[in-house]
């Protein structure tokens, strides 16, 4: 069995696959073509893939139809056009829980950022330019007792709010498609309708999964109907915002800062005009960017596979309806 893994993950992983004495595929120069990465796929019979540089869509399994299966190094799945996969009787692994602690991490260090214009001034000291005290110079703002929206709290939504509860005793008000018994029980939170928590929040923080029905949900007209005190947070998918309206909604003090682990597009441009603004924060998509996160997500990809080649089903399965003839 050929297992193709396009970018070479942590050893934790690989060992794991080498005691199941697969054939693993890596290549040397991972910055593929489409063309190449085409030609590693179709010469393998599964795939342990990496990012979400390519897509796998109709035309990816027409072209390669001796795939049987794939194991995502990633929670999300928004790259991989599920209906088209099960259909194919192809399950596709994916790696969730593991990352909940590091990316709520992420959009709580964005949070505090964000709020104290931690970069702007980190760069006022870089250029030299820590000035005379000047009372009343961008000045930040305190969270203590503030509002947190979370737009879809589930594992690593959750996280974050009892952070933020924790830490400076935040009231957490959030939108998903389904009540979350626990974060009401535990932590007290409240479902609000979309429109409620866009008006609500002094720190609105995205966690949902990404699905095409929300790209650029969140854009200007969004925007105008926050608070001009609050803070926008995506560490979840670029798309959900629309960046150039984000921007807009800043400079006109519809809100007042935003933290992104993730841009629209990504990576966004270095001229962006937006991280010239003092009360934004931009990180390169390091929500998973911890040793323990990425062997846990290497560890997982790697139990995916190896009960698939053991005939078994996928214990982190993005598609489990694909075993529901075999169950």
């Amino acid at each position: 069995m050929k297992v193709f893994i396009n970018k070479m993950i942590p050893e934790i992983g690989i060992k794991m696959l080498e005691e199941e004495r697969v054939q693993i595929i890596v290549p040397e120069n991972e910055n593929l073509s489409r063309e190449e990465w085409l030609k590693y796929c179709q010469n393998a019979d599964v795939i342990l893939n990496v990012g979400g540089d390519f897509k796998y869509d109709k035309t990816f399994f027409e072209t390669c139809p001796n795939i049987k299966a794939i194991a995502l190094y990633s929670v999300g799945f928004d790259h991989v056009d599920i209906k088209e996969a099960s259909q194919r009787n192809i399950p596709i692994g994916n790696t969730p829980d593991v990352l909940s602690r590091a990316t709520s991490d992420v959009a709580f260090l964005l949070m505090q950022s964000v709020a104290r214009r931690a970069s702007y001034n980190f760069q006022k000291v870089k250029d030299g330019n820590w000035n005379t005290f000047d009372p009343l110079h961008a000045l930040g703002q305190e969270l203590y007792g503030k509002t947190l929206g979370i737009f879809g709290l589930g594992r690593i939504g959750f996280e974050m709010a009892e952070k933020a509860q924790k830490a400076f005793d935040m009231k957490i008000i959030y939108h998903n498609r389904n009540h979350n018994v626990q974060a009401e029980k535990e932590l007290g939170a409240t479902y609000v309708s979309f429109d409620e928590l866009i008006e609500n929040s002094d720190v609105l923080s995205i966690h949902a999964n990404f699905i095409p029905e929300h790209a650029n949900l969140f854009n200007y007209s969004v925007f105008q109907k926050m608070k001009p005190n609050s803070i926008f947070i995506n560490t979840a998918r670029g798309g959900f915002h629309h960046q150039q309206d984000l921007y807009k909604a800043l400079v006109e003090k519809k809100i007042w800062g935003a933290g992104l682990d993730v841009t629209n597009p990504e990576p966004m441009s270095a001229d962006d005009p937006i991280l010239e603004l003092s009360s934004v924060c931009v990180l390169p998509h390091i929500g998973s960017a911890t040793i323990e996160g990425r062997n846990g997500m290497a560890r997982l990809a790697a139990e995916n596979l190896i009960a698939f080649l053991n005939g078994e089903k996928m214990p982190h399965c993005a598609n489990p309806e694909v075993y529901s003839d075999h169950s």
